[in-house]
């Protein structure tokens, strides 16, 4: 979906500085919330990686670039258990205050109408079998679809419509963007695409940089030459 958390590409965000010797967590909260995630799964509020990573993006854009990596997977993980109905936001926010804790930004944002996952993935792998023959080869120019997109896509913003060229093909995998929305896997084929800097950001890009994207099928059109 277009929101805050399509951050790729963009300026003014500074250097990413990496942290030597990071450890898993930073704080004990952190380690809960990654306990979390298990838990709701394992209680039917999260189906698949898809549908979380869309509950994600959906929290507060604030509180996004604000609560840090585990807070983010906490928004997401509040928008679950209100919309299965586990939980209601009220009682979340009551708990929290009897815990001594101060209710600032809530990030969680759960849909009044949300989308229904009522399967299970097929194992952990995302790998799947296709009788449908791809579409491209590897060396054929291909062009991302460039249109507003307000569900979960794998696209990012930066390479929509934008041309690039098939380095590799990964056979079929499952959609994000339909898993996330309990539309079915629809397992398409997987391709890995290489994008010059300068088509992506223009002459202002790093000179002799390429940027390559594992993109889906439906994402790319091929181009045609004259």
């Amino acid at each position: 979906m277009d929101g805050i958390h399509d951050l790729g590409g963009k300026h003014g965000f500074g250097q990413i500085v990496r942290e030597l010797n990071e450890p898993a967590f930073h704080e004990r909260w952190e380690a809960v919330v990654f306990a979390l995630s298990g838990a709701v799964g394992a209680a039917g509020a999260m189906r698949n990686v898809d549908q979380f990573r869309h509950a994600v993006e959906r929290i507060d854009p604030v509180a996004y670039l604000d609560h840090g990596y585990y807070g983010r997977w906490l928004g997401g993980i509040e928008n679950l258990l209100v919309e299965a109905g586990l939980l209601t936001q009220r009682e979340i926010d009551d708990r929290v205050q009897r815990s001594g804790g101060v209710l600032g930004r809530v990030a969680a944002r759960p849909s009044s109408a949300p989308d229904r996952v009522d399967y299970a993935p097929e194992g952990l792998a995302a790998q799947r079998p296709l009788s449908a023959a791809r579409k491209f080869n590897v060396g054929d120019a291909v062009v991302t679809q460039d249109a507003p997109c307000a569900s979960h896509t794998r696209l990012p913003a930066y390479a929509r419509g934008k041309r690039g060229e098939v380095i590799a093909w990964h056979g079929g995998w499952v959609f994000p963007d339909a898993n996330a929305h309990g539309l079915g896997e629809q397992p398409a084929h997987l391709y890995t695409i290489s994008f010059p800097g300068e088509t992506l950001w223009g002459p202002g890009a790093e000179p002799a940089t390429t940027v390559s994207l594992d993109l889906f099928e439906p994402y790319l059109k091929k181009v045609v030459k004259p």
